[in-house]
């Protein structure tokens, strides 16, 4: 496919969730000094699904799952991280999040904004064997 547009937004998305790196998470890296940031957890929750797809309870696509992981935080780079213990954040949190997810994936072609926005919706509902397994990910 030889898609200019296309190119183009897919290459400001690219650009975009560059800026996963910066969001830092309250946990601690296996250094014990060094703050997790969002994109670090993503990658080590994919590793994670490779690694442990064996102990899922139910049968799950292990491409899905990691590509459920690696995009349903990527709303944090509008809408930040908001932490376990964090009350009041927590009350905002679905309708900031939804606001980032329709900026951002809305840079996309339609047909990729449709495809990560519903997984990022799946990831939300909880309610698929993916979802699920990618939940436990990232809580583990």
């Amino acid at each position: 496919m030889n898609d200019p547009e296309r190119f183009e937004k897919q290459m400001a998305f690219i650009r975009e969730i560059d800026k996963e790196k910066l969001i830092k998470r309250q946990n601690y890296i296996t250094d014990g000094e060094t703050h997790e940031d969002d994109a670090d957890h993503a990658w080590h929750m994919a590793i994670m699904t490779l690694l442990l797809k064996e102990y899922s309870n139910e049968d799950i696509d292990v491409l899905k799952t990691m590509t459920m992981l690696l995009t349903h935080d990527l709303v944090e780079v509008y809408a930040g991280d908001t932490y376990a213990y964090d009350a009041s954040g927590k009350a905002s949190q679905r309708e900031r999040e939804e606001q980032a997810a329709d900026h951002l994936y809305g840079m996309l072609p339609e047909d990729q904004r449709k495809k990560y926005r519903d997984l990022w919706e799946e990831f939300e509902a909880c309610e698929t064997p993916e979802a699920r397994f990618a939940r436990a990910m990232d809580n583990f």
